[in-house]
């Protein structure tokens, strides 16, 4: 009897599913200054997720100043850690990636998305992963959504003279053209103005109905106010800056904005935010996202395991489910699956706009 049992005893051991092993990650993110919240953010949610399975965590200091470049690669080289996320500032991602390269340690932004770093990201090799959408992405979107709702609208484009609206209206207007389409009107707007009554009744003169706007929420907020204001009914639409804090003029119901929707008001996410907020932890800001960029990387490793390949191998091989939804990586290492969305502001926040009737 007693050898009966043994053998049984050693029998179920053998099917019993193996415990996955945890990961180490360093999180390369501000624990001072300007940013500090935001990294805060990012470690929280990292932890969060690492002790579920046991992953260990490692804080590297980020301060987003390129001088102390040599430093932040030494530290996250010395943590011993398996992957690394985080990296709010492009100084930080130029300063780490070339000693990655060595280790084939994958590093994943949650933020930086400069289209020329990645380019060189790829040209170099880099184990280099974007887990933020790329510039190029938000364009597509924004096009994609004027084509397929306002095609026969007369639309204006405008732009606040910044590098960032400059080229996303840049961007919009050369993919527009080519498919033949036109706006009425083109501008650059001052910006940071108390009011912009003069560029309304400049619109109102060009016939435009629908505007999308390369600006911040402050400037498209008087835009609206003063298009009220001058009884002009515009359709106002911006980009995911809109994502902001009203200051000092509050945002209308009805401003579009295609943007990157609130993770942590998806069906996907009430699981992970109601043990969040049971924890006294907000699901706020990069929160699910460094959440989700663990839960990532733990998948990934086991599929590393799987199939005897590198960590970064494996992270093409999603997509992988995470409290964000399901997350994968192209041949070029951005997001497989466009994010942006179209988001209408009502009542004090942005909800997913109602869809286009047939």
């Amino acid at each position: 009897m007693f050898r009966v049992c043994l053998v049984t005893l050693f029998f179920a051991t053998l099917a019993a599913p193996a415990i996955a092993a945890g990961i180490k990650v360093a999180v390369v993110a501000p624990v001072d200054g300007p940013f500090a919240l935001l990294g805060q953010q990012i470690l929280d949610g990292a932890r969060f997720k690492a002790e579920e399975r046991g992953s260990e965590i490692i804080a590297v200091p980020e301060s987003c100043d390129t001088k102390d470049s040599d430093a932040l690669a030494k530290a996250v080289l010395a943590s011993g850690a398996e992957a690394a996320i985080g990296f709010l500032c492009t100084e930080s991602l130029e300063a780490v990636l070339p000693t990655l390269v060595q280790t084939g340690i994958p590093g994943i932004s949650l933020s930086v998305r400069s289209g020329i770093l990645m380019e060189d990201a790829l040209k170099q090799k880099w184990p280099f992963f974007r887990f933020a959408p790329s510039a190029d992405m938000e364009v597509r979107a924004v096009t994609d959504i004027i084509l397929s709702r306002w095609k026969n609208e007369p639309i204006a484009l405008i732009e606040d003279g910044t590098i960032h609206g400059r080229e996303l209206v840049e961007g919009v207007r050369a993919a527009l053209a080519d498919v033949g389409m036109t706006p009425v009107f083109s501008d650059t707007y001052r910006p940071a103005q108390q009011q912009q009554i003069s560029l309304v009744r400049r619109l109102a003169k060009s016939g435009a109905t629908h505007v999308f706007i390369g600006g911040d929420r402050s400037d498209i907020a008087i835009i609206a106010r003063d298009a009220a204001s001058e009884n002009l009914p515009l359709t106002l639409m911006g980009g995911d800056v809109l994502n902001a804090a009203d200051q000092p003029v509050p945002l209308a119901d009805g401003v579009l904005a295609v943007a990157v929707p609130d993770y942590a008001a998806s069906p996907q996410a009430r699981a992970v935010t109601g043990e969040m907020r049971a924890a006294d932890l907000m699901p706020e800001g990069y929160v699910l996202p460094a959440f989700s960029a663990v839960e990532l990387l733990e998948q990934a490793k086991d599929q590393a395991g799987k199939n005897d390949s590198p960590l970064s191998a494996a992270l093409l091989k999603g997509p992988y489910q995470t409290a964000i939804g399901p997350v994968r990586f192209d041949a070029g290492h951005e997001l497989g699956d466009n994010p942006y969305r179209l988001l209408v502001w009502r009542n004090g926040r942005f909800v997913p706009a109602p869809a286009q009737p047939e």
